[in-house]
């Protein structure tokens, strides 16, 4: 088995043996758990290693209710790239750094001439520039470098229903696409740019998620034969057109039972007994598509980045297939991008005064950004394996501040921050919170602070993710479509969530979310937004530490993760 970090899977199931009979011998001190935390958070247990992180450790890719999450982020989670070279000035290409005249086409013109030159970095100097435009990159391994977001600052003076237009929701009816997709930063390859024009054009749906409605275009590339959750490697039919360092997408297909998505929600008798064939919006997203880099081929063996997000099995008909080429490599980093301060549209009606939105992406990242006075804060829209560090959405208010949609997997937002809106909101609008939704699986909320919102778990059944070490003032709603199904599947976890107003709603889980986890909750009452399981019988779930985050150790389950397979 090839290793997991820097250390082999061998070592950290020898390392994760000593864990268990330290649990058993109640002798905590000389655990690898204990070690790895304080490692990842430069501390000691005020009261012990928690009981549940202590049995994670010693089954850390296949616990039940807790998922690994520990490779989550850009470059299975390793540091940002510092160093990459300067290849262009925003300045030299005409840009004022006043704000007197739109500075939208010279950034453009330096960002095309970085990725023409195949990437390195592209400087916004300190000061305020006026863009009446869209800035897009579109091209791999090209970064846009502000000088810090208090010091550089891109001002948007028009949305995108102004610059784009109009184009019907993917559900029929009157809603604005606005509301979860686009940014007024872009992150998203050239040829998935001009799908999306051309299909507006037309008065179409563009597609989304990693393949949407052009699957059929896709190669099949190999076969894969049956494996478990939390394998590294695969053996598939044919390793003729795969390579190390190539990027594929493993699909699995749902059966007519749906057995897939009973898998995904944890399976038994609550899962079979669902009925699925009415969920139109959820079973669109089906096949899952869980996009992956390749570490090693050996004969027909075949190692992946990451370990399996689910099992595969040969009534899914797994394979290996190409996907629309992704950008790669990207980020956007120390600027905030602020726009005209207009009223919050109506619920589902924004206009497009969207932050930054990452479609198609992998490996990607975003660094030291504010977004002000926005519809939606930060999108991710069919991306994977990104890392959103130091970010903050304040202002007017927003819909969404971070959603998370589409097929979205891998993803990882940390240190950031949900301001309190300064205007009140006006009647008829809604706000959610850290939103994920689409089979998307895998991402982790870690180290926030949120004045305002709610862990919006927006239907589409998501399943494996975690928000983890967050100050919440729990006043946003959730949402999602009747036709999108559950609110949740498998494996969700909380970990230390410090709710501030004492307001349930999506804050305690154990109660709604199959084979899942709620630890160190703050205790919460409910309100007028009650929700019942999806899911019938035994959900299977763990509540531990309840009314106590202060105590939960370690405090930071990603953290954790990171250190112990380090």
């Amino acid at each position: 088995m090839a290793s997991v970090g820097n250390i082999s899977r061998r070592g950290l199931l020898g390392s994760a043996v000593a864990v268990a009979a330290a649990a058993a011998t109640g002798v905590i001190g000389a655990g690898t758990a204990r070690a790895a935390t304080r490692s990842a958070q430069g501390g000691h247990a005020p009261g012990g290693v928690t009981p549940l992180w202590r049995e994670f450790a010693a089954t850390p890719f296949t616990h039940a209710q807790v998922p690994f999450i520990g490779r989550a982020g850009y470059r299975g989670g390793s540091d940002l790239p510092r160093h990459r070279k300067v290849v262009a000035n925003v300045l030299h290409f005409g840009a004022e750094p006043d704000g007197s005249a739109d500075a939208a086409p010279a950034i453009n013109r330096a960002i095309a001439a970085a990725g023409e030159r195949g990437g390195g970095t592209v400087l916004i100097p300190a000061g305020t520039y006026r863009i009446d435009d869209i800035i897009r990159i579109g091209h791999s391994d090209v970064v846009v470098r502000g000088a810090g977001s208090g010091r550089t600052k891109l001002y948007a003076t028009k949305n995108l229903t102004e610059l784009i237009g109009v184009y019907g929701s993917r559900y029929g009816g009157d809603k604005s696409s606005w509301s979860w997709a686009g940014g007024l930063i872009w992150l998203c390859p050239e040829d998935r740019w001009t799908s999306l024009t051309d299909a507006i054009k037309a008065k179409a749906w563009p597609f989304e998620g990693w393949t949407g409605n052009k699957r059929d275009e896709w190669q099949t590339l190999t076969t894969v034969a049956p494996a478990r959750r939390g394998d590294r490697s695969i053996t598939v039919e044919s390793t003729k057109q795969l390579k190390r360092g190539g990027l594929v997408l493993l699909r699995l297909a749902d059966d007519a039972d749906h057995t897939l998505l009973e898998h995904m929600a944890g399976g038994g008798p609550g899962p079979e007994e669902y009925y699925w064939d009415d969920k139109t919006k959820l079973t669109s997203y089906v096949p899952y598509e869980w996009p992956v880099r390749i570490t090693a081929v050996h004969g027909h063996e075949v190692t992946l980045e990451r370990p399996l997000p689910l099992d595969v099995r040969p009534e899914w008909d797994p394979r290996l297939t190409t996907l629309a080429t992704p950008l790669t490599g990207s980020g956007v980093e120390g600027l905030t991008l602020e726009a005209v301060e207009t009223p919050q549209s109506l619920h589902l009606l924004d206009k497009g005064y969207n932050g930054v939105a990452f479609q198609c992406a992998y490996d990607c990242w975003a660094d030291d950004i504010t977004v002000r006075h926005v519809d939606n804060g930060f999108g991710l829209i069919g991306a994977s394996a990104c890392t959103l560090r130091r970010t903050r959405v304040e202002g007017r208010g927003s819909h969404h501040p971070y959603y998370c949609r589409e097929g979205s997997h891998d993803n990882l937002i940390e240190d950031f921050t949900i301001a309190q809106r300064t205007v009140p909101a006006p009647a008829g609008t809604q706000l959610h919170g850290i939103n994920v939704e689409g089979l998307s699986s895998y991402n982790v909320w870690s180290r926030g602070e949120m004045e305002m919102g709610t862990f919006d778990s927006h239907r589409g059944m998501p399943f494996a993710n975690v928000r983890t070490d967050i100050t919440v003032n729990n006043n946003g709603r959730h949402g999602g479509d009747a036709s999108a199904g559950p609110l949740f599947g498998a494996r969700f976890t909380h970990w230390n969530i410090r709710v501030t107003n004492g307001r349930a709603g999506l804050m305690r889980i154990d109660g709604l979310a199959p084979y899942s986890a709620t630890v160190g909750v703050s205790e919460v009452t409910e309100f007028d937004q009650i929700d019942v399981p999806d899911f019938t019988g035994d959900l299977h779930t763990r509540l531990e530490a309840y009314g106590t985050p202060e105590a939960v150790w370690p405090p930071n389950l990603h953290d954790a993760q990171r250190a112990l397979v380090r």
